[in-house]
């Protein structure tokens, strides 16, 4: 009962001040003593009501402030996804422009394409997104801006595998620049020690080798599964083999064979030998040679296709 009491009495008493105030707030203020008991109100309570108007405005504020942040970060993972895509169309365009170089030293008519996958084990392939619906064929010889990476083993209608020339079990024919002299090359099993380097065995004992030496294919039977004039790599240092009767050598590569992008499928060998038309560097782009490029989603990209032009 006494607590009830209480209560009343102190609703009563705050009811009474908060009627004082609003008769202060509108009296006259010539009154100085008005005024003072004004002063006094405003400053015990302005503060109370300044931190209330600030809660209420954080609490009002605060759905269209985490809807700005929201949009924020969609644009930023927009902006992002672009930007990535900007820099692989650049990346595929660099390395098709060196493939056309190469293609158009040889006057070689290749599709490129993409590598998709890879594969694993002794073998060493790669899978690409071109097959038989783009005219490629089993046995049909694959270069990419730097030189040769392999041959076509086996096609889909929209996907080829491919044995890459790195591998232990390929033996490559191959042509010394500039004299002509033959040897094969063969891959080497992916291990630290090999360093990515293949191995040249000449077939003549009186061809001689000397680091520096660049290397190309020697044309296949009927240009298949390799047609001549491919850049393979170039010599790095001789090397002794027990038995041997000709020389042999360390090859270092031209392709980076762990970092495979755009490649093209030689779909139509040259009519006349290139020789070492292709050997790099090219300082002058080649003449104009027809590329075929897949129909990749969100490309619509096929048909002929001039070398670039000096710095373009």
């Amino acid at each position: 009962m006494r607590d009830k009491r209480r209560t009343r009495v102190v609703l009563v008493v705050l009811l009474v001040v908060a009627l004082g105030l609003i008769g202060l707030n509108y009296a006259d203020g010539s009154n100085g003593l008005l005024r003072a008991a004004r002063n006094a109100g405003s400053a015990i309570f302005g503060g109370t009501e300044h931190a209330a108007s600030s809660v209420a405005r954080f609490f009002s504020g605060s759905g269209s402030s985490g809807t700005q942040v929201q949009s924020l970060q969609e644009q930023v993972a927009r902006l992002r996804a672009e930007l990535t895509g900007e820099q692989l169309s650049r990346s595929d365009y660099a390395q098709l422009r060196k493939l056309l170089q190469i293609a158009g030293a040889a006057q070689y008519r290749v599709v490129a394409a993409s590598v998709i996958a890879v594969g694993t084990g002794f073998q060493q392939t790669v899978t690409i997104d071109a097959g038989s619906a783009n005219g490629i064929r089993p046995d049909e010889t694959v270069l990419n801006g730097e030189g040769l990476v392999g041959a076509v083993t086996s096609v889909t209608s929209s996907t080829a595998t491919v044995m890459l020339a790195s591998s232990p079990a390929v033996a490559v024919g191959a042509q010394v620049a500039p004299s002509g002299q033959l040897g094969v090359v063969t891959g080497s099993a992916a291990t630290a020690s090999s360093g990515g380097l293949m191995h040249l065995q000449m077939l003549s004992s009186s061809a001689a080798l000397k680091p520096g030496d660049q290397l190309v294919t020697s044309a296949s039977v009927r240009d298949r599964p390799y047609v001549p004039g491919v850049p393979i790599g170039v010599v790095t240092k001789l090397i002794n083999v027990n038995g041997a009767l000709t020389e042999a050598a360390e090859v270092r590569p031209y392709v980076d064979f762990t970092a495979l992008g755009v490649v093209g499928v030689v779909i139509v060998p040259p009519r006349h030998n290139p020789r070492f038309a292709a050997v790099p560097p090219l300082p002058h782009p080649g003449p104009t040679v027809t590329v075929t490029v897949t129909a990749r989603p969100g490309s619509t990209r096929r048909g002929q296709s001039p070398t670039p032009k000096p710095g373009g």
